[in-house]
């Protein structure tokens, strides 16, 4: 994919609203083809798109003074996080470790000074919560191979969701992967994770689900809490999840649950981590409820494996390598207390490919790559499942403002539907764009799988600039599947961490999958026909002709016309399948890690993240993920520290 970093001023609204005007203006030109104009008329609207023109070149010149103010504000995060530092900071160690397992000899060079009772690998949306908790009583450290989000737009505004997914430069905040099945996707590259690079919806996971996985449910309503209150909104409702909102109720899915963060059967506004100005606030915000005396967060430290002692009855996990940004490699080392631990929460690619690296997995596969086994775990890397999302473009006859997703129908059916909006509308360097179902970002759904390729996506990025406006007016309705039942497995390609690991998800493989996406789309099928989008999305007969014969060129999946055959629409399913970025597994409690989340077989070591999750929590799983961050931080508090805990 291109790589795109061009920044986005937030605060450009009404600058957006004259370019919809401008581009409407653009339309009607256009349509002089056809001699629906006059002269005179034509001369009007070239006059008044030059006045649009030079009021856009104006509002451009006066935001360039705003946003380097706002860089300067993004560059100050110092003051806020002086505990944040380059990974080149630490300070170099005396011996070094060249493989994936040392005795406690190795660590000889005794450093009191930087050793720590926790080393967190990965300070991402389960990492910061954990950090900023454990920082209360212990010494903290967080390794994160990315940059910070405070000071990149791209990362920062709602409005720049795509920017951020199509940057394929080595400091991108994501970073792109293609499954083995054909569909593109990304991992968090940035402190914060997930939470930087998704679409903001915020909803806990249900009661039942919080049963299911055994955890306490008292705490866990208090560990929701802590999270909300600093970074999670009530968002305001755009005109186009209220079309969705309300033709959810129609086609039946009820009762309506108004605005909550519940997971309930129904419909239902949930939170964002998007303020009313657009702005993002990351997990990386959790880290200022932390003690800054004890905590320690390296950025651009990416870990290369974790040392393990050998000379008790199991492997000990007793530090880490790791390279800082320039290449030069580092070890740190617990303190000598028994308590102490690594804990991985590098996420559903991270953690498995760490574990792998570290000589934890599968011994045959270990032993191929030359990696020191530490432990023969089989499970380590299985289990792999992408909640597989498939798309209906409605187009509208008029532009529409920009929602990702705030609005959502939750059925007794394993199905979720939500939406997205606005699109073609800013003037950074992607101008026309689908939002969440981008060709820039890798969402290729009019081109089966195993055809998305790089040429694909360059192939529509050459041509797009010849479609018609109409093509980029309107918005999405997206299905999700709950619990997916097909699987797939993780497995290194190398022993580079820098490198993407395989991943293959196996989406719709299950027959179960197929029968529930066909009902999701003809679930779609009613909320297209209700009457809150007739109106809305209305076109003439010319213009809807005109996108049905362009939408695969234009990478638009209109409503299927047959939606009675079964047979086609599994198909369709297959065919369009595209990623929400809920995928997980991979380090499953009970075969990798056990309830309390230690790895088995080995002391000192834990996996806390949505690697562990044998299904995502919720519609959207970003606020179950940070919650486990803080629940798991203050029950390995109360399990040292008992009532001495004090949280």
């Amino acid at each position: 994919m291109a790589n795109r970093t061009l920044p986005q001023s937030p605060s450009k609204t009404t600058q957006l609203e004259v370019e919809h005007i401008y581009q409407v203006l653009s339309l009607a030109v256009s349509k002089t083809y056809h001699h629906q104009f006059t002269i005179i008329e034509m001369e009007l609207i070239k006059a008044l798109k030059l006045f649009l023109f030079l009021i856009i070149l104006l509002q451009s010149l006066s935001f360039s003074s705003s946003e380097s103010d706002a860089l300067s504000q993004g560059n100050a995060y110092h003051n806020n996080y002086p505990f944040i530092k380059k990974a080149s900071t630490f300070p170099s160690t005396t011996s070094t470790t060249s493989s994936s397992s040392s005795s406690s000899s190795s660590s000889s060079s005794k450093q009191d000074d930087i050793d720590y009772d926790y080393i967190i690998i990965g300070g991402g949306t389960a990492g910061c919560p954990l950090a900023a908790t454990l920082s209360d009583t212990f010494r903290v450290l967080v390794l994160e191979r990315g940059g910070v989000p405070f000071d990149n737009y791209n990362v920062s505004y709602m409005q720049n969701f795509h920017l951020s997914l199509a940057d394929t430069s080595p400091g991108s905040a994501s970073q792109c992967f293609v499954s083995t099945d054909g569909v593109f996707n990304s991992r968090a590259r940035v402190l914060g994770g997930g939470t930087g690079i998704n679409a903001g919806f915020y909803t806990r996971a249900s009661s039942s689900y919080v049963k299911r996985v055994g955890w306490d449910a008292k705490l866990v309503n208090e560990s929701y809490p802590w999270i909300e209150r600093r970074i999670a909104h009530k968002p305001k409702l755009a005109p186009w999840q209220r079309a969705v909102r309300d033709s959810l109720l129609d086609v039946g899915i009820s009762p309506f649950n108004g605005f909550t963060y519940d997971h309930k059967y129904g419909t239902k506004v949930g939170g964002t981590i998007f303020d009313d100005s657009g702005r993002r606030h990351t997990a990386a915000e959790l880290l200022t409820s932390g003690n800054p005396q004890n905590l320690n967060v390296l950025i651009h430290g990416t870990v290369q494996r974790i040392i393990f002692e050998a000379s008790g009855s199991k492997p000990k996990a007793m530090g880490v390598v790791f390279k800082d940004e320039h290449g030069e490699e580092h070890q740190v080392f617990l303190s000598r207390n028994p308590w102490s631990e690594v804990i991985l929460s590098s996420g559903a690619i991270g953690s498995p490919q760490m574990l792998l690296l570290s000589g934890i997995g599968p011994k045959a596969d270990l032993e191929k790559l030359n990696i020191s086994v530490v432990l023969d775990n089989k499970f380590v890397g299985k289990g792999m499942q992408d909640n597989p999302m498939n798309t209906v473009f409605v187009p509208t006859n008029k532009p529409v403002r920009q929602s990702l997703i705030q609005t959502v129908g939750i059925t007794k059916m394993g199905v979720y539907i939500e939406a997205s909006s606005g699109f073609g509308q800013s003037g950074d360097s992607i101008q026309r764009h689908h939002g969440i179902v981008s060709a820039e970002i890798g969402q290729l759904p009019t081109i089966s799988p195993k055809k998305r390729t790089e040429q694909a996506i360059q192939a529509y990025k050459d041509s797009k600039e010849d479609l018609p406006f109409e093509a980029f007016m309107g918005g999405f309705i997206l299905e999700k599947l709950a619990s997916p039942k097909s699987k797939g497995h993780l497995s290194l390609i190398n022993t580079n961490p820098d490198d993407n690991p395989s991943v293959t998800f196996n989406y719709f493989s299950h027959p179960l999958d197929v029968k529930r996406c066909v009902y999701g789309i003809r679930m779609m099928e009613k909320i297209v026909n209700s009457k809150h989008f007739i109106n809305y999305a209305r076109l003439d007969k010319a213009s809807e002709d005109k996108l049905l014969n362009l939408s695969v060129k234009a990478n638009i999946n209109l409503l299927p016309k047959h939606t009675n055959d079964t047979s086609s629409l599994e198909q369709f399913c297959k065919d369009t399948v595209v990623t929400i970025w809920h995928y997980h597994g991979g380090c499953h409690v009970g075969k990798v890690v056990g309830p309390d989340y230690r790895v088995l077989g080995v002391n000192g070591l834990r996996v806390i993240d949505g690697s562990t999750f044998f299904e995502s929590p919720g519609t959207n799983p970003q606020a179950t993920v940070m919650m486990l961050g803080r629940y798991m931080g203050v029950k390995i508090l109360r399990e040292r520290l008992g009532r001495d805990a004090g949280v």
